[in-house]
């Protein structure tokens, strides 16, 4: 399966006077869906609702800004949603990205 979405990394940037506050960035990447992909639902005592956890893995064409900042990855879109990148893997000239659960951090 191909793939074709953004990929968000968070970068910290310098406000002046000592102060840092962190900013979302989001650039297209296209590539391929790795092998075949699971889901499961996660109950979580504090919420109304379980989360669903995917198990899949993404290999994305990187340029030279994802390789440079493969750690400051924190989500990949897909299908219609962004998951939450639990690990990264440097195989030049692509980056194979694990996701798990939905992403509900800053955009």
């Amino acid at each position: 399966m191909k793939y074709c979405g953004n990929i968000g990394f968070m970068h910290t940037v310098g406000k002046g006077d000592g102060i840092w506050k962190p900013k979302m960035v989001s650039q297209k990447y296209r590539g391929d869906v790795l092998d075949g992909y699971s889901g499961h639902w996660q109950s979580v005592s504090t919420k109304q609702n379980d989360d669903l956890s995917l198990s899949a893995r993404i290999s994305i064409v990187a340029d030279a800004f994802a390789f440079h900042n493969f750690s400051e990855i924190k989500y990949a879109e897909w299908m219609g949603a962004k998951w939450i990148v639990t690990s990264v893997e440097v195989h030049p000239p692509r980056l194979i990205l694990t996701i798990g659960g939905v992403y509900n951090g800053e955009d």
